[in-house]
């Protein structure tokens, strides 16, 4: 039942093949079984069945709200939940309640959704692995999975090795964690410069970052304003866009959504792609990617082209820029978001009572970690009024000349950009904790960070899994408010490539709610 999509796991609640509570129990279980994941912060058993039983009623009475009445999901910790400590894996909002929930979760609690619970993340949502909040590193839920462990084997390494998990990639690396361990049907993370398409390639999900003012910002604790989308992430793209019909549309509390009425995303059926045009960016064949990613990437452009879609390679000149472009603007952004953590209205407050100035710098010292406060430090150099034109004014030059050329590829012709999501499968801990976080996100964030500066709609699609057993993801980028075409092109080759699905035998085979049925369900689906 856990491995179902939510279509499908939606149709069995209304035909009682299963009721809301079994549901969220099983998954309440499998959470509990799988807390060496590190995947949830805080996991609100008691509110979660709650809204389970009021689910089952409306079931009962036949007057379910929607596809999603009863589907427990989860939401990244850096979403302000109404009763539910809201602490962005920071010191600064550790036992921060929230008295409001983000506009992303009320819209999912009025749907009926039950909400597990919080997950883990990068501190302040500042990193590409999921490793630097202050609860701890989250682990890749393939490090345990049989297809990995079995090519270890055969290279001769110790299997049951625990000190060489896997990192799930950053911010939203529990909410990855949680959907591919079947703790949840779907997460929410947020996506300022690839946060939710880079765990997804790593954790063999689909990982949406919608086009930026489609989706409500609201109650999202902002990294950086011009950037940051709640995404989403899913084991299948027809989830995915369920989740995006509930989320997307005008939100009075965010100025920047859209004013358009906004629809269901329902996805016709692709059979014909001979009048697609996929665009192949020369620029993004970086000497740092993988020979392995590269020759996926290649393999699903001729899978495009075979099928009959114009395939070409198009320009996008200023991407060798967009990198130090990204950081300057960034930080620039976190130097005035993070102003608001001072020690005097919410969150941490240290103990200094000499003078205002000294406890607001003990207190940031001591509520924010080493990456954020370098940020900080950063952004703060950037909008100096020596620097600012220089530097700030600059770069948002450079962000139009990248917009622009996204623009131009686009009206071109050119209806999908394929390219890479990361650099290569997901690494082991202990070699990615050798580079400091700065290095870590500027190369893992190379071919995703470019979307988010041009306001794109763009989705990780796991393709296949590498030599080592684990999931290699590729990015489709479409024009902005284009999603549902993006999403429809993203189904079509999601069936052509048939992902295996992750099977995590040694993580079922203890926990007692589930029987041997469903046990035999979970480490042998396919999808």
């Amino acid at each position: 039942m856990l491995g179902l999509s939510l279509r499908e796991v939606s149709a069995a609640l209304k035909q009682g093949q299963v009721s809301p509570m079994e549901l969220c129990q099983k998954c309440l279980s499998l959470i509990k079984e799988t807390k060496f994941l590190n995947a949830y912060i805080t996991v609100a058993e008691e509110k979660a069945l709650k809204q389970a039983e009021e689910s089952e009623k409306r079931y009962e009475k036949g007057q379910a709200l929607g596809v999603l009445d009863g589907i427990p999901v989860a939401v990244k910790d850096n979403f302000s939940t109404a009763g539910i400590e809201t602490t962005c894996a920071s010191s600064m909002l550790k036992g921060y309640i929230p008295p409001y929930n983000a506009t992303v979760v009320q819209k999912l609690l009025d749907q009926g959704a039950v909400l597990l619970g919080k997950t883990n993340l990068d501190e302040f949502a500042m990193g590409s692995g999921s490793t630097d909040g202050i609860f701890g590193p989250v682990r890749n839920p393939w490090s345990y999975s049989k297809q990995y462990r079995e090519k270890r084997k055969q290279s001769h390494h110790r299997a049951d090795e625990d000190s060489n998990w896997l990192i799930t990639g950053g911010s939203s690396g529990g909410s990855a964690a949680a959907v591919s361990a079947f703790t949840c049907f779907a997460a929410l993370g947020s996506d300022t410069g690839g946060s939710t398409r880079n765990p997804a390639a790593l954790c063999g999900l689909v990982g949406l970052k919608p086009t930026y003012g489609l989706v409500s910002r609201y109650g999202l604790i902002p990294l950086v304003n011009s950037m940051d989308v709640p995404g989403i992430l899913t084991r299948c793209v027809d989830d995915a866009a369920i989740v995006l019909g509930v989320l997307a549309g005008h939100d009075p509390k965010d100025s920047t959504t859209t004013q358009d009425p906004v629809g269901p995303f329902i996805l016709p059926i692709l059979r014909d792609v001979s009048k697609l045009c996929i665009g192949i960016p020369k620029e993004y064949n970086v000497p740092e990617l993988s020979s392995e990613m590269q020759a996926f990437w290649s393999k699903a452009a001729d899978l495009f082209a075979s099928k009959g879609a114009k395939v070409v390679e198009v320009s996008l000149p200023h991407t060798s820029y967009s990198i130090v472009c990204y950081h300057v603007l960034c930080t620039a952004e976190v130097a005035s978001n993070m102003a608001r953590f001072d020690g005097l209205e919410y969150g941490h407050r240290c103990n200094v009572n000499v003078s205002t100035e000294a406890m607001y710098a003990a207190t940031r010292r001591e509520g924010f970690n080493d990456v954020v406060r370098g940020r900080i430090l950063s952004g703060n150099f950037f909008l100096l009024r020596e620097n600012y034109d220089d530097y700030f004014v600059k770069a948002q030059k450079v962000r139009r000349l990248i917009a622009n050329d996204f623009v131009k590829v686009f009206n071109s012709g050119v209806d999908v950009l394929l390219t890479p999501t990361t650099l290569s499968d997901a690494v082991p801990y202990l070699e990615f904790i050798k580079e400091d976080n700065r290095t870590r996100s500027a190369q893992d964030d190379i071919f995703t960070q470019s979307v988010n500066m041009a306001g794109l709609p763009a989705v990780n699609v796991p393709m296949a899994l590498s030599s080592q057993g684990l999931p290699v993801g590729l990015q489709l980028i479409g024009r902005a408010f284009s999603d549902q075409q993006l999403l429809t092109v993203a189904k079509w080759f999601e069936e052509q490539v048939q992902f295996p699905v992750i099977q995590l035998q040694e993580l079922v085979d203890n926990c007692p709610t589930f029987s041997q049925h469903e046990k035999l369900g979970l480490v042998s689906l396919k999808r």
